[in-house]
């Protein structure tokens, strides 16, 4: 019985040993944090495990669990003031948990081991609370409203910092809406909403320009085609054409141009309208008196300043289409001239390779004659044995013709009436007359000099020249008697 007593002993212990180290080791589940205390080394004053499991030594350490559930969290702040002291109502929800960051952890095991979840609800509200009204005191009105997502990151830096301090976290933020006392917000949504319609409206308008363009430019882009192929037949008709289809396409593309500039001109006065309504709005929250005075002048004066602009502007585009006009026809007129330039250029082209063309066989044929005679001289010399062979054959050919000359010299004087004084003979037995008679003759170049001069001995029966030399004639010495002049008997 003693063995078996002592092992039945034995096997208690061992059990029970086991048994104690199996429920000395913990299990950390997936949503909860397990922190081991106590005596736990390292200079820490807590272990903490997410996930996995861990031996808790009895005695000298102990063991908690943090719970991971997220914490919503309704914060109703009201009345925090913005940069440019405007208090400001921002209603909002936050999602807050305990972190299971390295570091952040231990942070949560120090502050919160032990405290249940309303505890830890209002611990992060008081944090979020103070970290809101820090960060809308930095930014203006304009920016909240605009620029959530700004608004959200600015909340949730301030805001993570400070939970990490305490060992939670911020999941998620959701700012519900943005208000204030002033009614100043709820007036940047209304200028904005006034901008997207002047937007929209500005957007329909250049869509209804683009399609009058695109119009005016298919119906362009048809007419030039129809020009084009008429063209074919006449070249005045298509010169017209062309002209015609350009000018309409740019009296068109004038109109569209005027229409956009007067939808233009209608949007900036309606955006005009809108910013005097939005001064007016942001003077009525300084001065309500203001916003009256305002309201009259954006009533009466504006409406004028519009109606003046469209006038303007139907007027530059009325001047603008009458220039374009008158561009057309000068460019037409510049068109015709210049035609009857080129046809004027083309006639005296024409005319100058005729001249051309006659000077050249005129040339050819000058110099055609010219070569025959010159191979009928050399012919000629040839067969007179030598050019002064040739020389006298020519002079003899011409003979009868410098004959007839000498004759015709004389033949052809007319001489209605000779006078002559004569007073007798002269000292050469000859009358006046006669020496004038003869000296005529005279006159007359020998024939027998005129071949002696080219090199020509005449025939015999031609007669001989005379080579003998002449005395010099005595001139009569007496002053007081004229041989030129004799009076008759009587006077």
């Amino acid at each position: 019985m003693g063995p078996i007593i002592a092992l039945v002993a034995i096997v208690a212990v061992l059990f029970f040993t086991v048994a104690s180290i199996a429920m000395r080791y913990k299990r950390c589940p997936s949503d909860k944090i397990l922190v081991v205390y106590g005596k736990v080394g390292g200079g820490k004053s807590a272990h903490c495990h997410h996930g996995g499991a861990a031996f808790v030594w009895p005695v000298i350490q102990d063991y908690q669990y943090l719970d991971l559930t997220p914490l919503p969290i309704d914060i109703r702040l009201e009345g925090a003031l913005s940069k440019q002291n405007i208090r400001v109502n921002t209603p909002s929800t936050f999602t807050v948990g305990i972190s299971t960051e390295p570091g952040v952890m231990e942070n949560a095991a120090e502050r919160m081991l032990g405290l249940n979840m309303e505890h830890v609800k209002e611990l992060a509200k008081d944090i979020i609370f103070g970290q809101m009204r820090v960060v809308i005191a930095t930014m203006d009105i304009e920016e909240i409203n605009a620029d959530r997502d700004k608004l959200i990151a600015n909340i949730s830096m301030g805001v993570e910092v400070e939970l990490k301090k305490v060992g939670l976290r911020l999941i998620n933020v959701n700012v519900q809406d943005i208000t204030d006392a002033s009614g100043y917000i709820d007036a940047l949504g209304q200028e904005a909403a006034s901008k997207a319609i002047a937007e929209a409206k500005v957007k329909v308008a250049m869509a209804d320009r683009d399609g009058e363009i695109g119009a005016a430019a298919m119906q362009r882009d048809k007419r030039v085609s129809v020009a084009g192929a008429n063209a074919e037949a006449t070249m005045g008709e298509n010169s017209a054409l062309v002209e015609i289809a350009n000018s309409d396409a740019k009296r068109r593309s004038a109109q569209a141009e005027a229409e956009r500039h007067a939808t233009a001109a209608e949007k900036v006065a309606e955006a005009k309208v809108l910013e005097e309504a939005y001064v007016s709005e942001q003077a009525a929250e300084r001065q309500r008196a203001e916003r009256d005075k305002a309201s009259q002048y954006a009533d009466i004066v504006v409406p004028a300043q519009v109606a003046k602009e469209r006038q303007i502007v139907e007027a530059d585009a009325e001047a603008e289409r009458v220039r374009r006009i008158q561009q057309g026809k000068a460019d037409a007129v510049r068109a015709e001239k210049q035609a009857e330039a080129d046809g004027i250029i083309f006639v005296k082209d024409a005319e100058a390779s005729g001249l051309r063309a006659k000077l050249l066989a005129e040339a050819e044929g000058a110099r055609a004659v010219l070569e025959a005679k010159a191979r009928g001289f050399d012919d000629l010399i040839k067969a007179c044995m030598g050019p002064a062979g040739a020389q006298q054959m020519l002079v003899t050919e011409l003979l009868p013709q410098l004959v007839r000359e000498q004759v015709q010299a004389i033949s052809n004087l007319k001489i209605d009436k000779i006078t002559v004084w004569d007073g007798g003979s002269g000292a050469d037995g000859k009358s006046g007359t006669a020496n004038f008679l003869s000296g005529m003759a005279g006159a007359i170049p020998p024939l027998h000099e005129i071949a002696k001069n080219v090199g020509v001995e005449l025939p015999a029966y031609l007669g001989k020249l005379d080579e003998t030399p002449v005395e010099p004639k005595k001139e009569a010495q007496d002053e007081n008697q004229s041989s030129a002049v004799n009076y008759p008997e009587g006077f």
